[in-house]
């Protein structure tokens, strides 16, 4: 597909310009906070909204603080330890099975859009490779702003070959590399490991023996180097009989500690879409 104009504009076309939502102190400078269901205004001695206060917008994550050191656009991610991921049912796909572009939603455990997730693909590579595909995925702000690319080279999916394991470059912001997920080869389970820019291992991904359970979730869990300390997990939630048997559009969700440095969070969310499309994304022409 021939793309014109820019990213910005390419994500657009899919979701509309996000609105946006700015929460101020009375000091004119942006809150930080837990998202909560019920976002009340801040205090304030006399009673009234302060100046410059913009009630947020129903649905959208309030833009935190960045703290320092950390990439622009992540700092959704600081205090968080749970998304959920929502892959966009396409009509053309479950009626014509023509294979399109992923698009995906990206929220927190209330809710709330964290961001959008779209794939830039041409038809042919998304026919003719299907789930093998390599592919670019563009990871934006409640702002309208990329704040992540992540990037899959074309390689052979055969796991009784471990020269050509898949690798997925995590992008933040987009040009900047910050880590890689590197698939592991093993004989019976689906591994991985979370490297950061320096190509330094920090965290293990092992996943079940059998990746196709019916009628149930599948968990990759995220474990320590050592892979006796589980910490968190990547999890392929159930979505129903009609769902799963008519689309690939697939529901995650992932865990991670609260504390965890903000751009391995950035790189275990590049995880989850890898094995979204190793394992989950069927092919049409199959």
């Amino acid at each position: 597909m021939c793309m014109g104009g820019s990213r910005k504009q390419y994500l657009f076309n899919w979701f509309g310009p996000p609105q946006v939502t700015v929460i101020m102190d009375t000091g004119g400078n942006p809150i930080a906070h837990q998202p909560q269901k019920n976002t009340s205004i801040p205090d304030n001695p006399h009673g009234n909204p302060p100046q410059g206060y913009v009630p947020p917008q129903q649905g959208m994550m309030p833009s935190p603080q960045r703290p320092p050191n950390c990439p622009p656009g992540l700092e959704y991610l600081v205090m968080i330890d749970q998304l959920l991921v929502q892959q966009k049912v396409e009509l053309v796909e479950a009626i014509l099975g023509w294979e399109t572009n992923n698009k995906y939603m990206v929220r927190n455990t209330v809710g709330q859009q964290v961001f959008y997730v779209a794939e830039e693909n041409d038809c042919c590579n998304r026919q003719c490779c299907g789930p093998g595909r390599s592919f670019v995925l563009h990871v934006q702000d409640n702002n309208g702003q990329e704040v992540m690319t992540l990037q899959r080279p074309l390689r052979c999916s055969l796991c009784c070959f471990p020269c050509c394991l898949q690798e997925l470059e995590v992008q933040a912001p987009p040009g900047n590399p910050i880590g890689y997920v590197i698939q592991d080869w093993d004989a019976f389970f689906p591994k991985f490991t979370i490297q950061n820019e320096k190509r330094e291992s920090l965290l293990k991904i092992k996943g079940p023996f059998c990746p196709c359970k019916c009628c149930a979730d599948v968990d990759f869990e995220v474990l320590s180097l050592d892979e006796q300390t589980k910490v968190g997990n990547i999890s392929k939630q159930w979505t129903g009989l009609m769902q799963e048997a008519f689309t690939d559009a697939d529901n995650f969700g992932i865990k991670f500690p609260m504390d965890l440095d903000v751009k391995a969070k950035a790189i275990l969310l590049g995880a989850l879409f890898l094995i979204d499309f190793m394992f989950f994304e069927r092919s049409n022409n199959n």
